[in-house]
């Protein structure tokens, strides 16, 4: 039996039955959930080192990141599905609950090997808490209300991912390590409460037959391609036979799950959204996205303490500048988003200024000023700012209410792999630039980490840097065509009208 939550008497309500305190309350709950996941995709990375030294296992180093990278991707379209299929406040609190569980494991690891197990569970509970809070957060306003929210959740998104390699830092110097994963617990705890309080409840929709083989093969197929991102031209030559293999995996079992897909009667990523124009515009636009930020995510703060010579911490602080700008540009679209109920400028505005912002990191060179790279960051922070999450908001309006999560966890879906590809790729690019570029003794040397540059003679140091900034920013050149594209995909968007109702009849219930 449901009940529902005590209205003040004469408060407005919205078009689902809520009250603006209780959307705001319910919110607040998600955020918290949201904020766990994206910020543990990145918090890890600082502490790293002292971790390793701490529990040894040099050789898992790399599969720390991958493992909840992996979770995390595999998990985020079953989720979607399973959301729509048995209604997510339950399922957004069971993540919770796993996330926490991997967060608590994590941080009383005794070796390597544990602490990689129990990252992919931590995963497997992380790849919920943002489609779901996505999701739900469409389960209460309607889509003409849903853009200062979804711009909230962009701005939240960008903040924790420059947050974390901050206040893992932090956790590492004056705690330990292992508060970096004993933080989530209060938070969670925090977000657990609220949401059961206050989350809407789905009513379930009916039986239905599980499409597990397709679940499978999905899961199978994102394995493969994410390990050919972690590995290729990193632990395996990108002509390996592993990486070769892998990718003769990956089509074999993409082709498998279409056929499976086609047949099932509740298939776990339906076809059918592949025939939404603006479904397939927003997982173009997303994948070229993914693959930006992570780029600049990942390389820039290794440029700053190479060429500038700043420390670890300081890079990542030396990031704001790209949080400001994805920040400032998330919340002022879902502001306007929600007041013209207008959304198409700004995913073709977003990925203009994006290409602009690449074309700008270029011409970063050996001599090139904190203040010169923080102003490209700012540009680059504003384009991601732009369109992440108004392309999730016009997919929303458009998608089948039977298909809302689905639709949601895809995009987020396609963008991740996105990134995993733009990293791989772009990695690999930087490091085959970079070896052309070293000559005599640094050219044996191979690629330095920036202590060993600093530690170099002036002038072998400067001549390391030069090489190092133009092999970094010639990279970011074969990010500029895509970009380009992205524009022109962006520009295929049609203006549909933003609802002023929300999905209530088959996506939610009541309160609890």
């Amino acid at each position: 039996m449901t009940t529902t939550i005590d209205r003040p008497v004469g408060a407005a309500v919205n078009s689902a039955g809520f009250t603006h305190r209780q959307v705001l309350t319910i919110f607040s709950g998600l955020l918290l959930g949201m904020l766990l996941a994206s910020l543990d995709q990145t918090i890890v990375a600082t502490a790293l080192p002292t971790i390793v030294g701490d529990l040894g296992g040099l050789d898992h180093y790399s599969w720390v990141v991958t493992a909840y990278l992996l979770a995390t991707t595999v998990s985020t379209p079953l989720y979607g599905k399973f959301g729509d299929l048995y209604g997510r406040k339950r399922l957004f609190q069971m993540a919770i609950v796993v996330f926490l569980v991997g967060s608590m494991l994590c941080g009383a690891a005794t070796s390597m090997m544990m602490l990689v197990l129990c990252r992919a569970l931590q995963g497997l509970g992380g790849g919920g808490l943002i489609v779901l809070a996505q999701a739900i957060i469409a389960d209460v306003v309607s889509p003409r209300e849903r853009g200062r929210y979804q711009g909230l959740f962009g701005a939240f998104f960008g903040l924790s991912a420059v947050a974390g390699p901050l206040l893992g830092g932090f956790f590492t110097d004056h705690l330990s390590w292992r508060w970096v994963f004993y933080v989530n617990l209060p938070v969670g705890l925090l977000a657990l409460a609220v949401t059961s309080s206050v989350l809407p409840a789905s009513r379930l929709r009916r039986q239905v037959k599980i499409d597990y083989l397709g679940a499978a093969l999905l899961t199978a197929t994102i394995v493969c391609i994410v390990l050919i991102s972690t590995w290729g031209g990193a632990e395996y030559d990108w002509g390996s036979p592993v990486i070769l293999g892998l990718g003769v995996a990956a089509a074999t079992l993409a082709v498998l799950f279409v056929m499976v897909e086609r047949r099932a009667e509740e298939p776990v990523l339906p076809l059918r959204l592949f025939r939404l124009r603006t479904f397939n515009i927003a997982v173009g636009v997303g994948v070229v996205v993914g693959m930006a930020m992570f780029a600049v995510i990942s390389y820039l703060p290794l440029f700053l303490q190479t060429v500038n010579g700043a420390s670890a911490t300081d890079s990542g602080l030396l990031l704001v500048p790209l949080m400001l700008g994805l920040l400032t540009a998330s919340i002022t679209a879902g502001q306007v988003v929600t007041r013209t109920g207008r959304y198409r400028f700004f995913p073709i505005a977003g990925t203009a200024v994006l290409t602009v912002g690449l074309v700008l990191l270029t011409r970063l060179d050996g001599a090139s000023s904190q203040l010169e790279s923080g102003l490209f960051m700012v540009v680059v922070g504003v384009g991601i700012g732009l369109t992440m999450q108004i392309i999730v908001l016009a997919t929303q309006n458009e998608a089948p209410p039977a298909d809302l999560g689905i639709a949601t966890s895809a995009v987020n879906f396609f963008r991740s792999i996105g990134g995993s590809l733009g990293v791989a790729i772009f990695g690999a690019l930087f490091t085959s630039r970079l070896g052309e570029r070293l000559t005599g003794d640094l050219a044996s040397d191979g690629a330095l980490d920036p202590t060993q540059v600093q530690a170099l003679p002036d002038g072998v140091r400067h001549d390391y840097v030069d090489a190092f900034a133009d092999a970094l920013a010639g990279s970011y050149l074969y990010v500029v065509p895509l970009a380009a594209v992205a524009v022109g995909v962006a520009c295929l968007l049609r203006e549909n009208p933003l609802r002023d109702q929300v999905h209530s009849a088959e996506s939610m219930g009541e309160l609890v």
